[in-house]
């Protein structure tokens, strides 16, 4: 998470350099949309890295169940940027499409896009790696900027060749069309943020394999009262366990034990409290 961050970190202020060259060159709306972007990337990278170094730290007294909602928080952080930004783009635009102005020297524009395009499906591709090895909320809000930024640098390499084949005002419509798409690209980062800091259950198929893992160990004769959450990347897994009320407390020990075994091996780093009552 934290090479993942670093590596965020270094690729947005690559970019925002390259892009403000070929925007001095072009004078392009839809280049300055992208610029726009990858600043907003570069500060939200910065935040990121802040809070993957903060959810990491281990359990303390004041916070027993880790620091792992700053992920969440960081989330959250990173939607008003894209929100001002995205609004911000769609007024100069609107205000471009008034004012008629071209755009020049688009081969610079070109260049410099694919470029981009190439920087980022690398760095898109090593966050994907991460987010299927750690869960992490805020790597994968950052790997959807930069799948957005994808779209969005296509999207801006083709306002340049249309411009450049004569179709001036592609340019400023292909930027509002990259704003209006970074405002609903929002819309998953906001629900997972809240879903996390509001203590949302584990999925129904998780929930299921947990049910599964519990009733394969012999002597459990069922449960209740099962309890789930995450904490950034932790799961917390709680969960009331019957057993047969006339065996010794060693042997009702022994079983839940082994049931949270079973659930830790399936999902590492979890935090499984089991109470054990007579049936």
């Amino acid at each position: 998470m934290r090479w993942a961050s670093l590596a965020s970190v270094a690729t947005a202020f690559s970019l925002i350099l390259a892009k403000l060259v070929a925007w001095l060159f072009t004078g392009s709306v839809s280049v300055l949309a992208s610029l726009v972007d990858s600043m907003l990337d570069a500060m939200a990278s910065l935040v990121n890295l802040l809070a993957v170094r903060y959810s990491l730290k281990p359990a303390d007294e004041d916070h027993q169940f880790g620091h792992g909602k700053a992920e969440s928080l960081a989330a959250l952080v990173q939607t008003a940027f894209i929100c001002g930004s995205a609004i911000f783009l769609i007024f100069h635009a609107i205000d471009d499409l008034r004012s008629r102005s071209e755009i020049g020297n688009e081969q610079v524009g070109v260049w410099v896009i694919l470029f981009s395009i190439a920087l980022t499906a690398a760095l898109v591709l090593f966050q994907g790696y991460v987010v299927r090895h750690t869960g992490s909320v805020t790597i994968k809000a950052d790997a959807l900027h930069y799948r957005m930024d994808l779209l969005t640098n296509a999207s801006v390499l083709a306002a340049l060749v249309l411009s450049w084949l004569g179709y001036k005002s592609m340019d400023a419509w292909v930027a509002i069309g990259i704003a209006l798409y970074m405002l609903y690209g929002v819309r998953e980062i906001v629900m997972e943020s809240f879903d996390l800091l509001m203590d949302r259950q584990l999925p129904p198929e998780q929930l299921e394999e947990i049910e599964t893992l519990v009733m394969s160990v012999g002597g459990v004769q069922g449960f209740h009262e099962l309890r789930t959450r995450r904490s950034g990347t932790m799961p917390i897994i709680q969960l009331d366990l019957e057993m047969d009320g006339s065996m010794t407390l060693e042997e009702a020990h022994d079983i839940a034990e082994r049931v949270m075994i079973l659930i830790k091996k399936r999902f590492p780093g979890a935090d499984v409290t089991i109470h054990q009552d007579p049936v």
